[in-house]
């Protein structure tokens, strides 16, 4: 499987075609966005930034890539890969979004994957300067996007697969920029999911939600599944990495935090939903 670079960037600014010139993204209209010497390329404008420096920070990034490369995911990595390939027809091209790619863990999985498809292009695309900078630090085969889930500077229908991973969906975007019978593969947190590193930083916990979201217009669902295992944290540190890459960090009390902080060794759950969805209809 040849991975190549995704190529159907569209301008934040005026939605026309991007083409790459060199080091340079340009637009009919004369629009340029510069790929940075690290293999990034900005295209979130500041009047779409609702702060000065939006996402996940500096050090949440550095907690998750220390955390995922130690493999501590690997089963949700090799199940999102199991169904991005596993309906592709042998030699196929394929494109791939992540929609909130974090680091690049999950399209590094992909791209390692065993498939006879023929080639994948591959989008990362994050709202976090900081995510993204890491990931094109690590892949220079991947397109890597500054950008927003919200107005994705993708062509319309032209993916193959939009990957969402604990993120934020938009589907309406998703549903314009997959091909008809293009596939959304969505990972949510499960309601037993890190729920004994939850019992510690919280007083109480929060009512269970539903097993399955509704199915949203436009999409059909092809399949859900459950990846759950038990998970061994050694140290304190990897503690620590885990709970600074959730939203957990930000919401539990300072004494909560402090509960945590002084684990030494923890055994938690990990369960997370993996739904597939079908795009129906071309929708414009």
């Amino acid at each position: 499987m040849i991975i190549t670079p995704f190529v159907s960037l569209t301008c934040p600014l005026d939605h026309q075609p991007l083409q790459r010139d060199g080091a340079a993204w340009r637009c009919p209209s004369g629009h340029t966005f510069d790929v940075s010497r690290d293999g990034y390329t900005h295209l979130l404008p500041v009047q779409n930034k609702r702060s000065r420096d939006p996402g996940d920070s500096k050090e949440m990034v550095a907690a998750r890539r220390r955390f995922l490369g130690a493999g501590c995911y690997q089963p949700i990595a090799a199940a999102v890969s199991r169904a991005v390939l596993c309906d592709a027809i042998s030699g196929a091209d394929l494109s791939c979004l992540d929609a909130g790619c974090g680091e690049g863990y999950y399209l590094g999985e992909l791209a390692a994957a065993e498939s006879d498809v023929g080639s994948l292009a591959l989008l990362g695309l994050d709202i976090s300067k900081w995510a993204v900078l890491s990931a094109a630090k690590q892949d220079k085969r991947v397109c890597w996007v500054v950008g927003s889930n919200a107005n994705l500077p993708v062509e319309s229908h032209t993916l193959d697969r939009v990957l969402c991973m604990f993120g934020f969906p938009v589907y309406a975007e998703f549903l314009r920029v997959l091909k008809p019978g293009g596939l959304l593969i969505q990972v949510d947190s499960g309601a037993d999911h890190l729920r004994e590193l939850r019992e510690i930083i919280y007083p109480t916990l929060k009512p269970e939600r539903a097993d399955e979201t509704p199915v949203p217009q436009g999409f059909s669902r092809v399949s859900t599944e459950t990846v759950r295992f038990a998970l061994v944290l050694n140290g304190a540190e990897q503690i620590a990495d885990l709970l600074a890459m959730t939203p957990h960090l930000y919401r539990a009390t300072a004494e909560g935090r402090a509960r945590a902080a002084a684990l030494t060794n923890l055994v938690v759950t990990v369960d997370v939903r993996l739904t597939t969805l079908r795009v129906d209809d071309i929708a414009d």
